[in-house]
């Protein structure tokens, strides 16, 4: 039974890599981008260190500022460029004052953003199988979105909830994704991802005290996620945690410290990365145990 069960594992792996179009001779890697405002800037990083490695990147999913890099990545954008963006941006490029019950802020203009490194306006556009994470704050679920407008899908990823109004779309309530998905690994496995990779931003607790509301809010968030189950680990196969907790939200003048931080963490976690693509190599797959990974894994469309 034990081989048979093994034999069954290792055909459905074949048949999802026949059907996405993914060299059989190697795992698929997915890319999972989490949430930090500025620091976000530190996944260019994370991404030039990858390339730099010969890691592959089959599936990307973003949550927050990881929904904006990630498009940015999926659409074919130089990380050059990318970076060179990052020095130019102020708050003012995304958000706009507003006067609400809902929030201080919308970032309708974040839409506009996203065209400064590619035209691309759908998800079918994108060169590489891109997901982002939204929380629809009624249900309070992940809600996935892999197709249709990425604008929209955006908007509500980066939503930060007391600063950003809430998105309506597609009949749901949506607020950043952090909220339920603060790496999207999961988002990335169900994509069919045999490795995941996550990037996790610590935002940390500086000792100064909070210079506006925003800083309030974020502090408040981040000392209940360091207080509480997080269930993205564990579908996580590596972690890479840039050292960026000393920086700021709104630090995009320290544009080439973050990108610096984040290659220096991606590098010295690439060995991780090549052992646990190794481990998932099919040779070593046919010979070992169903991982639980092939049959659960499917696309979010």
């Amino acid at each position: 039974m034990g081989s048979m069960m093994r034999w069954l594992g290792g055909a459905v792996r074949g048949l999802r890599r026949f059907a996405y179009g993914v060299p059989t001779g190697r795992p698929r890697v997915g890319i999972a981008l989490g949430g930090g405002f500025a620091r976000g800037i530190a996944h260019i990083g994370v991404l030039r260190a990858l390339e730099e490695g010969g890691i592959p990147i089959d599936f990307v999913a973003g949550t927050s500022v990881g929904a904006l890099i990630g498009a940015a990545y999926a659409s074919g954008t130089s990380l050059e460029d990318m970076e060179r963006q990052g020095t130019q941006t102020t708050f003012k490029d995304f958000g706009r004052w507003t006067i609400s019950r809902m929030g201080m802020a919308s970032n309708e203009r974040l839409e506009h953003y996203l065209h400064r490194f590619t035209t691309a306006k759908v998800f079918e556009e994108l060169k590489i199988p891109f997901c982002i994470v939204a929380t629809d704050l009624v249900l309070g679920e992940s809600v996935y979105f892999t197709t249709g407008e990425i604008g929209p899908a955006l908007r509500a990823s980066c939503a930060y909830p007391g600063l950003f109004l809430p998105i309506q779309h597609h009949g749901r309530f949506l607020v950043d994704g952090f909220l339920t998905a603060a790496v999207p690994t999961e988002a990335v496995r169900r994509m069919g991802a045999d490795v995941v990779v996550g990037v996790h931003l610590e935002p940390g607790l500086l000792d100064e005290k909070p210079r506006n509301t925003i800083e309030v809010i974020g502090r408040s968030f981040s000392i209940i996620q360091a207080k509480s189950v997080q269930p993205w680990r564990r579908a996580a196969d590596v972690i890479i945690e840039p050292e960026v907790h000393h920086f700021l939200w709104d630090d995009f003048g320290k544009t080439p410290n973050l990108v610096a931080a984040g290659r220096v963490a991606t590098l010295a976690a690439l060995p991780a990365i090549r052992a646990a693509m190794e481990s998932r190599s099919p040779h070593v797959e046919a010979e070992g145990a169903d991982d639980g990974v092939g049959a659960g894994a499917r696309k979010t469309h």
